[in-house]
């Protein structure tokens, strides 16, 4: 059985694109050469190759020719789709990352004491944190690239509420491990005077002190997605 060429995969997507998938479509080689960025001459050997494939049905009626994919065209296609979605889409089971410890504003201790985060965060994390998050610069570009990735993975929700006088949006956690000592949650905020350069952490622990750590100590740090 032949097999679909890397070569005729333009051709035979911009077949598809055009309808060939369920209805004859009139073309020429001359402007699918044009579109595939080849000449006429290898558009028409490319219909010619893929027809000898099995992979399209061809229709001539005097200067027309028409076009269509057969079954076995479109489950190539969809093989090559799959492929390319899966790998496009697929989520690593961990993420490595590291970065300097840094002063942060001192928001974090009042935001992880309010009630509404605080019950929420005994249900669905098991515990409530220390008051006040950890944060961590991140430098390394690839790394902040690999943050971005947080962004689609769902986590762990933590909503948002409101107490009558202003609303608080929500944090998503994320189970990760710090120097391969300490259980924490890196999060991300609705609401957030930072970008991904800047991370920050939760634990039940005090991580600064349990690790001795000081501003400008390097972390490592392990996501699990």
């Amino acid at each position: 059985m032949a097999e679909l060429k890397i070569q005729h995969v333009i051709t035979l997507t911009e077949l598809l694109s055009k309808g060939a998938k369920h209805n004859y479509v009139v073309i020429t080689t001359s402007s699918l050469g044009k579109q595939i960025g080849k000449s006429q001459q290898a558009a028409s050997k490319h219909l010619l190759e893929l027809e000898q494939g099995g992979f399209i049905s061809r229709l001539t009626t005097g200067r027309k020719v028409s076009v269509k994919l057969t079954q076995k065209g479109f489950e190539q296609l969809s093989e090559l789709y799959n492929l390319l979605k899966n790998s496009l889409e697929a989520i690593p089971p961990t993420i490595n990352i590291s970065g300097k410890l840094q002063s942060g504003m001192g928001e974090g201790k009042y935001y992880m004491s309010l009630k509404g985060y605080t019950k929420q965060f005994s249900q669905k994390i098991g515990y409530v944190p220390f008051p006040g998050t950890l944060n961590v610069k991140v430098d390394k570009k690839e790394q902040i690239e690999s943050l971005r990735q947080l962004t689609n993975i769902p986590g762990t929700l933590i909503s948002g509420f409101s107490d009558g006088k202003r609303t608080y949006g929500w944090v998503k956690c994320f189970a990760c491990k710090v120097n391969d000592k300490i259980d924490a949650q890196i999060i991300l905020l609705e609401r957030t005077h930072h970008d991904l350069s800047t991370i920050e952490l939760i634990s039940k622990f005090e991580i600064r002190k349990k690790l001795g750590l000081e501003n400008g100590s390097t972390m490592s740090i392990k996501i699990s997605t």
